[in-house]
């Protein structure tokens, strides 16, 4: 066998053993079983519940997201709006404004809703759902 084989042996060898070692010493990942459509759906839930945690909802919109008196509750949005045209909102607040309530609410509170535009549209999508079901 020529060097060049015998390193080609040998790298290879080297992954081989890697491979099997990772597969050996891997720690089995505990997923829940989701059998149901509940647990999938809480799971979805609590994710759209950590994402509003981690962009600090409740800042200005209380611990309960029952509103304060920096921002409105954030139940029964599904009553005015849909789950499009809350991303929608939440990508670009500033352009709805002057509609309807949101009128009256920029009077009303002390703060103003902040862009979430930079904000996967998944993440938002999320954020909407848990939001929409809030009543």
């Amino acid at each position: 066998m020529s060097k060049a084989q015998i390193w080609t042996v040998v790298i290879l060898g080297a992954f081989v053993i890697l491979f099997i070692m990772q597969r050996i010493l891997r720690k089995e990942e505990t997923h829940p079983v989701m059998n149901n459509e509940s647990s999938t759906t809480e799971t979805y839930e609590d994710e759209g519940k950590l994402l509003i945690d981690r962009l600090n909802c409740v800042t200005c919109h209380g611990a309960d997201l029952r509103g304060t008196p920096m921002g409105p509750t954030l139940y029964a949005l599904s009553e005015h709006y849909d789950r499009e045209q809350l991303i929608n909102y939440l990508r670009n607040p500033a352009d709805y404004v002057e509609e309807g309530r949101l009128k009256e609410f920029k009077e009303k509170y002390r703060s103003i809703m902040p862009s979430y535009g930079n904000q996967d549209v998944k993440d938002l999508g999320k954020i909407s759902d848990y939001l929409l079901r809030l009543k």
